[in-house]
């Protein structure tokens, strides 16, 4: 990847952190599998891509440690909180949307 300037990093910066607070905030009732079936991604993801950036700097980082950064405490609490079971629907719709877009 190119170096990219001070001004662009920090305005990606600044857009991943709305993202995350609006996943986390503004829309926590949003399930990750539906994330999953109609991004391709979700929370888990981000926190996934974290661990993996801060790697690439050198950074070590567990799994747990790159959740906690994403949803702004630990991962159980916040599953406790809002994580629903999937339901067979969405089971079968992340099956599929996983078949289609591999």
């Amino acid at each position: 990847m190119n170096e990219i300037d001070h001004e662009t990093l920090h305005l990606e910066a600044a857009v991943f952190r709305r993202l995350r607070e609006h996943l986390l905030d503004a829309r926590p009732d949003v399930q990750n599998i539906d994330l999953m079936i109609l991004a391709g991604f979700c929370r888990n993801c981000l926190a996934d891509w974290y661990r993996e950036a801060a790697e690439a700097r050198g950074i070590a980082m567990t799994k747990d440690e790159a959740r906690e950064a994403v949803y702004g405490r630990p991962f159980a609490e916040w599953k406790a909180e809002h994580q629903r079971e999937a339901t067979p629907e969405q089971l079968a719709a992340f099956e599929a949307a996983r078949k289609a877009h591999g």
